[in-house]
């Protein structure tokens, strides 16, 4: 019964998930960024090589 109380009262684990769910999300808006980043920059690395293309 006592290994069931501590194991109520204790939130190092709550914690620990809180923050693996902060860090999951912020992975994922990293991520997200940086797919609409990297289509932007391919976008403008395209209009460069067809501006050079055409001189």
């Amino acid at each position: 019964m006592k290994f069931f109380r501590k194991f109520v009262r204790d939130t190092k684990a709550a914690t620990a998930i809180e923050y693996g769910l902060i860090a999951a999300l912020i992975a994922v808006a990293g991520i997200t960024a940086m797919t609409n980043v990297g289509s932007s920059v391919s976008s403008t690395f395209d209009k460069v090589d067809s501006g050079l293309k055409t001189t």
